[in-house]
């Protein structure tokens, strides 16, 4: 089931692949069932790279305007 908002986009560069996903929260933060900095922080502590957790380094940005947020990943992220 797909889950309503996530949006992914494969960009390629040369060898490299960048990944970008973008998370709508509009609807979730218009019903106060979750802030997006809230999201964002929870993204920022569970996304791991090289096995660690809070170690996203140059490989992984996330980024937030208002209610969306931007996860982009160089070469493989696993879901």
């Amino acid at each position: 089931m797909p889950i309503k908002g996530l949006k992914k986009k494969v960009v390629a560069k040369g060898k490299k692949q960048l990944l970008k996903f973008t998370v709508d929260c509009q609807q979730p933060a218009d019903d106060d069932i979750i802030e997006p900095k809230d999201l964002d922080k929870f993204f920022n502590s569970r996304i791991k790279v090289d096995g660690k957790t809070g170690n996203l380094g140059d490989k992984v940005t996330i980024t937030r305007e208002k209610s969306k947020i931007h996860v982009s990943a160089e070469g493989a992220f696993s879901k």
